[in-house]
């Protein structure tokens, strides 16, 4: 997909995302949509993941960008067209949005464009793997939807819808293969996690027990 990105970019600061003087002006997800065209949805999936391997705040934006992602991979899972409801699509945006959000992952970006390209294989070939991926895409959007005030708990989540949507829209079966590695590795880091905290809870309340 090389520039296909950086394209985007430049549409979404057309579109409004920076107004005529150069200005940042607030777009809506519809206006986001508009701008993509063909690969729009599958398109959207990775812009609006790239936001949550940032340190650019999301308030009130975590929600109805993960309610999204999990709406649009759904339908790709039952193989039906994608689709958002249309109060999604009417949610704003703040001003200059995706030009942060671009500024702060370009070397992302850069290495998306790089990475993703057409390698066909058994897991781009069949339908019913296809569903599959995009049930892996909804898993991950769910775990975004937690609100996790942990490092990283979105990180994992993040790319692996990152590269599972390049690997859909591109046919790259390596990409694919990448994203299912990534979530095995945030299941890892999340049971760890999970440990980490049991045993934290009951060293506490044996320190309590005994003081």
């Amino acid at each position: 997909m090389s520039g296909e990105l950086e394209a985007i970019r430049a549409r979404l600061a057309a579109a409004g995302d920076s107004g005529p003087d150069g200005t940042p002006e607030a777009v809506t997800l519809a206006d986001v949509i508009a701008t993509l065209r063909g690969r729009a949805y599958t398109l959207l999936l990775i812009l609006l993941a790239l936001p949550f391997i940032t340190p650019i705040p999301l308030p009130g934006l975590s929600t109805p960008f993960g309610a999204a992602i999990a709406i649009i991979a759904f339908r790709l899972m039952l193989g039906q067209r994608p689709w958002l409801p249309e109060w999604l699509q009417k949610k704003r945006l703040p001003p200059g949005f995706f030009g942060r959000v671009f500024s702060v992952t370009e070397k992302v970006v850069r290495f998306l464009e790089k990475f993703l390209r057409p390698r066909p294989g058994l897991l781009t070939e069949q339908e019913w793997l296809r569903r599959a991926h995009a049930l892996l895409i909804f898993v991950s959007a769910l775990v975004l939807l937690l609100p996790l005030p942990v490092p990283f708990s979105n990180s994992f989540p993040a790319w692996t819808i990152l590269l599972a949507a390049g690997g859909l829209l591109e046919r790259d079966s390596r990409a694919i293969a990448c994203a299912y590695a990534v979530a095995a590795a945030g299941v890892v880091f999340f049971v760890f996690l999970g440990g980490a905290v049991q045993e934290g809870f009951e060293a506490l309340r044996a320190w309590w027990v005994n003081r």
